[in-house]
């Protein structure tokens, strides 16, 4: 039997509502990566914070990865993070201090490249929220800080303070010791994530 106009019309209409219904959940998904990957490089280009003993500042760039692997799925979270780091590779000043390409080189390379896996490992490791209640908020905020302690600063540290030590020829330990600094603020910077997410949770 062919094809009447009617029927025609209404396959064009349930192809073009597909098509749309496509676009918007697309255009859902990516606005978050591409939101927190912007906020990373407006933390790094906020303001730096020098460390004596170490050449890394401290910024918010972790704050905001750790906030980012609490809000969004784990390839959402891993999208935003790639897309930061492929902007500094292609030269654009999204670094801390107005760095690009060499940053990824230097004595902070391996810190930037751990938020990819830290990123991940916090939006996997979060699970889910719990029941809407008092002691389930805090329930969902105590599981947020560990996966942002575990993500944020445990694999972030370890890739920074590997990768630093190897390319400047310090030992571990005295990389680690300058690092003390940083990991202090980012475990305050995990349980404060840790709250905002949570806090948000609710409001979902």
């Amino acid at each position: 039997m062919s094809n009447t106009p009617e029927t025609t019309a209404r396959t064009a209409e349930a192809t073009e509502s597909k098509t749309v219904s496509t676009a918007r959940r697309v255009a859902a998904v990516s606005w978050k990566p591409v939101l927190f990957a912007v906020l990373m490089w407006v933390s790094a280009a906020a303001g730096q914070i020098p460390v004596p003993g170490t050449p890394v500042p401290i910024t918010l760039q972790t704050f905001v990865v750790m906030l980012a692997g609490l809000m969004l799925t784990w390839r959402q979270a891993g999208a935003a993070v790639a897309a930061y780091l492929a902007a500094g590779a292609a030269g654009l000043p999204v670094f801390a201090g107005g760095a690009s390409t060499m940053a990824l080189v230097g004595p902070s390379a391996g810190f930037l490249l751990g938020f990819l896996p830290g990123i991940v490992v916090i939006a996997l490791l979060k699970g889910s929220k719990d029941s809407k209640g008092e002691s389930a908020s805090i329930l969902t905020a105590l599981r947020y800080f560990a996966a942002a302690f575990v993500g944020g600063v445990v694999v972030v540290y370890t890739f920074g303070i590997l990768i630093q030590s190897t390319l400047t020829g310090l030992p571990v330990a005295a990389v680690t010791a300058a690092s003390m600094a940083f990991i202090i603020g980012d475990i305050v910077k995990a349980f404060v994530a840790s709250l905002a997410a949570a806090g948000l949770a609710r409001l979902r």
